[in-house]
C-alpha cells in the first residue's frame, strides 16, 4: 500500500514492552497530543474529548493508584503476582494519557436536541475512541511504543482528587506510551471476505 496515511496506521501497534529512553520533551510530546486531539473529530463539533498527560513521577503514580487498587481483586499470591507485574510494566514507560469525556456537554446537546438524545452518549464513545487513535498514531510517528488500557472506574475517584478532575469528566481510558523495548506481537487479519462488501 502507497498511502502514507494508511502505512502509518498499518505500523501503528500494541507496544507492550516500554521504557523511559525518550528524546522528545514533555512539553513537546504535549503538544503533539493536544494536538491530535483537537484535530480528531466529534458529533456537532462537541469537542467532548479532555485529556489528562501524566509524566514521569505523576505517571508512575497513577499505575501506583491501580495496582494498589487491584490487589483486593486477586484470587490468590500467584494472581496478585502476576498483575502487579503487569502495572509495573505500564510504570516502565515514561508517561500516561487519560482519555475523558465531558458529560455536561453531552447532556446540553441531549437537552438541545431531544430527538438525538440517546444517541450523544454513543457519539461520544465515537470522539474519545478517535482521539485515541489519532493521539496513538501521532505518538508512532515519533518512534514511541504504545498500549491502550482501561482501568477505569477501580480508580476514577482517586484520579478526580489527585489531579483536580472536574466531576463531569468520565474516564475512558488510559495510553502508556514510552520507549519501544520490544517488538508488537504478530498480528493476523481475518478473511476480507467476512468483514467486507462493496457494490457498484
Amino acid at each position: 500500500m502507497s498511502n502514507q496515511f494508511l502505512v502509518l496506521i498499518q505500523k501503528r501497534r500494541t507496544i507492550y514492552a516500554l521504557g523511559k529512553a525518550v528524546e522528545q520533551s514533555p512539553e513537546y510530546l504535549t503538544d503533539l497530543i493536544q494536538h491530535a486531539i483537537k484535530q480528531s473529530p466529534s458529533s456537532f463539533n462537541s469537542q467532548s474529548s479532555r485529556a489528562v498527560i501524566l509524566f514521569n513521577a505523576e505517571h508512575e503514580k497513577f499505575w501506583g493508584f491501580v495496582k494498589e487498587k487491584l490487589k483486593s481483586y486477586a484470587k490468590d499470591e500467584a494472581s496478585a503476582a502476576k498483575t502487579s507485574a503487569k502495572m509495573d510494566s505500564f510504570a516502565a514507560g515514561i508517561g500516561t494519557v487519560l482519555f475523558f469525556e465531558e458529560m455536561d456537554t453531552i447532556t446540553d446537546l441531549q437537552e438541545k436536541y431531544p430527538s438525538y438524545a440517546e444517541n450523544f452518549p454513543i457519539w461520544a464513545e465515537h470522539s474519545t475512541a478517535m482521539a485515541q487513535f489519532a493521539v496513538w498514531t501521532a505518538l508512532h510517528t515519533e518512534g514511541l511504543g504504545a498500549n491502550l488500557q482501561h482501568y477505569n472506574p477501580i480508580v476514577d475517584d482517586q484520579v478526580q482528587s489527585e489531579w483536580a478532575v472536574p466531576a463531569s469528566w468520565k474516564l475512558r481510558a488510559q495510553l502508556v506510551f514510552g520507549s519501544k523495548e520490544g517488538e508488537a506481537f504478530d498480528k493476523g487479519y481475518i478473511d476480507d471476505a467476512t468483514r467486507f462488501k462493496m457494490f457498484k
